[in-house]
């Protein structure tokens, strides 16, 4: 299946760009997401016609994303968690428990932004980096510690 890109998708193309990606990547995720159109001759012509208005949007929502990256990039979040003596964690630390950090700390960043490179399940800091936008991100330092409570 052709498609027409509507934003930057990551290791597929910009703006415009005309792709072939698999069907079901195409008709369940690209086009109801909004990020891609069929490349038929009639949305060729709707998205030429509507180029710049798309690629206003886009500037909009990177600057957006800029100022964003500028207040979460170095910044450093604690998370309290059981673990054992040798610093294993009884349980892992997933997007979800970082997201929740997020907000409790006034920050808005959904759980798809979020990239973990590898599970965290022992105590140690560990750097998550943010997917603002597909041309933005940021990074920040999660640093896992031993909660307050001592074994019994």
């Amino acid at each position: 299946m052709e498609v027409i890109l509507l934003e930057r998708i990551t290791r597929l193309g910009g703006i415009g760009d005309v792709v072939k990606v698999r069907n079901g990547y195409g008709r369940n995720f690209l086009i109801p997401q909004k990020k891609a159109l069929r490349a038929s001759d009639d949305n060729k012509k709707v998205f030429e016609e509507r180029r710049h208005i798309i690629e206003e949007q886009n500037a909009k929502a990177r600057a957006e994303a800029e100022t964003h990256a500028k207040t979460l990039d170095g910044m450093t979040l604690t998370l309290m968690r059981q673990a054992s003596q040798e610093g294993k964690l009884y349980g892992s630390v997933a997007v979800r428990d970082i997201a929740e950090a997020f907000k409790e700390a006034g920050h808005d960043v959904p759980k798809s932004q979020i990239v973990l490179a590898n599970t965290i399940k022992s105590i140690g800091d560990y750097p998550v980096r943010l997917t603002l936008h597909a041309e933005v991100t940021a990074t920040v330092t999660v640093s896992v510690v031993r909660s307050e409570q001592e074994e019994a």
